[in-house]
């Protein structure tokens, strides 16, 4: 028990001075341990933290990372004032539903699943570090690649893209999040009222699509509304802070 409790503590001695997630195969590799101590340890240091602390410890892709409260988020925001990130838009969750199942995905190829311009999309989720480069496709142009990152798992509460569920339903429950919005001119033509963003195009050699159609246009009333994924359900755009 001793000997958990010190390795707990030197975990978490490690995860805050790293600020980044750091593997548990390294850690126990470092450390001389199993990989099975250390995710005791963490189950240990998250026991801990449950009793009102202002830490919480983040586990994802066989990772771990030390993240702050999510109750004490408005101190932290009044004391750092950290760079708040844009609304999640319908437009922004389809696109990164979409890139989560048919990664790796270029522009062109989401844009033809969504029958809609993605530039604004795509260039919200690459800042928001959701997103990636992954390379370029062996096709006319070389269009880019795109792939969820670590912390599209972490922003979705998520242990790995094994835990979404299915397609079809995630679009669906995408759609019924926003029943009640009537589509926009700004979601129809994926525009962005900040001038400055309309001019911060996302480099890709990839053919787009028109702009017609909807991938999950069906809208449902309040009476067909059934449970949504825990990802979605706990959705609050102003939970969304840059992780730097």
């Amino acid at each position: 028990m001793e000997i958990l409790e010190n390795l707990s503590n030197i975990l978490e001695s490690i995860l805050f001075v790293s600020g980044n997630p750091v593997p548990v195969d390294i850690i126990a590799e470092k450390l001389g341990v199993s990989d099975k101590d250390v995710r005791d340890a963490a189950k240990k240091l998250q026991e801990r933290y449950a009793e009102k602390g202002g830490l919480r410890l983040l586990t994802f892709n066989k990772k771990l990372q030390l993240s702050s409260n999510p109750e004490y988020k408005d101190y932290v925001s009044s004391v750092l004032n950290p760079i708040k990130e844009r609304e999640f838009t319908r437009t922004i969750l389809e696109c990164s539903a979409i890139i989560a199942y048919k990664q790796p995905i270029t522009k062109g190829e989401l844009e033809a699943l969504r029958g809609l311009n993605c530039d604004y999309a795509i260039h919200t989720l690459l800042d928001l570090k959701m997103i990636e480069p992954v390379g370029r496709k062996d096709a006319v142009g070389r269009p880019i690649l795109y792939a969820t990152t670590d912390n599209f798992l972490k922003r979705f509460k998520l242990n790995s893209i094994e835990d979404l569920p299915d397609y079809d339903t995630l679009m669906e429950n995408i759609a019924k999040l926003h029943a009640d919005e009537p589509d926009s001119y700004l979601y129809a033509n994926n525009v962005y009222v900040d001038s400055q963003s309309q001019n911060e195009a996302v480099e890709d050699n990839g053919s787009g699509a028109s702009d017609t159609g909807n991938l999950s246009g069906n809208t449902t009333s309040d009476a067909d509304r059934d449970d949504l994924p825990d990802f979605l359900q706990d959705l609050d755009a102003d939970d969304i802070i840059k992780i730097e």
